[in-house]
């Protein structure tokens, strides 16, 4: 993973609502729109602004079914993110070749 995509994920989850979308979404399998509108407090262009950014930082993955749009967390980001911020925090050592 390189800077610019840590950067997009930590900006995408710097932001408390998106913050809370994302873990809402992570909790289950999948959520559409209308069960995260339910949300207390995010409207519907409130929701369908941060699902873009959370795409867009492959967060997540939005696919439609009829008329609702599903989204699903996407594990493998979040664990080459947390690789990527451990490497820039020193916490990976190069390993000796004997």
């Amino acid at each position: 993973m390189n800077r610019s995509q840590v950067e997009k994920i930590s900006k995408a989850l710097a932001d408390q609502t998106r913050l809370r979308i994302f873990e809402a979404i992570s909790a289950t399998d999948h959520m559409n729109c209308g069960e995260i509108v339910s949300m207390r407090g995010v409207t519907p262009a409130t929701v369908s602004h941060h699902l873009k950014i959370l795409s867009e930082a492959k967060l997540i993955l939005c696919r439609r079914e009829g008329q609702f749009v599903y989204s699903q967390a996407v594990p493998e980001t979040i664990k080459a993110y947390t690789r990527a911020l451990a490497k820039i925090a020193g916490g990976i050592k190069p390993t000796r070749r004997s």
